[in-house]
C-alpha cells in the first residue's frame, strides 16, 4: 500500500483540534490549534540546523496542503 505524504486527522476527545500527519520520515503531529508538533520518532540522522531547516520546510508543504484539502472540501 502506498500511504500518502500527509494525512488529516480529527478526535472526539479533542472537539477544537485538527491534526495533521507526516507520514513519511521524520513522522510527527502537527496540531493546527496551538500549531505544537509532537515526533513519532526522533531523527537520528539530522543535527539541530538541518532539522530546525526540514521541519520549516515540512511545516510549510503541511499547510499548503491542509488549504489545498479545505479548498476541496469546500468546493464539494
Amino acid at each position: 500500500m502506498e500511504l500518502p505524504k500527509f494525512v488529516l486527522a480529527d478526535n472526539t476527545d479533542f472537539p477544537d483540534d485538527i491534526f495533521i500527519i507526516h507520514l513519511d520520515y521524520p513522522r510527527f503531529i502537527i496540531n493546527l490549534k496551538d500549531d505544537e508538533v509532537e515526533f513519532l520518532e526522533e531523527p537520528d540522522d539530522l543535527d539541530e540546523n538541518e532539522l530546525e531547516s526540514e521541519m520549516e520546510s515540512l511545516i510549510e508543504e503541511a499547510n499548503k496542503f491542509y488549504d489545498r484539502e479545505m479548498e476541496r472540501y469546500e468546493g464539494e
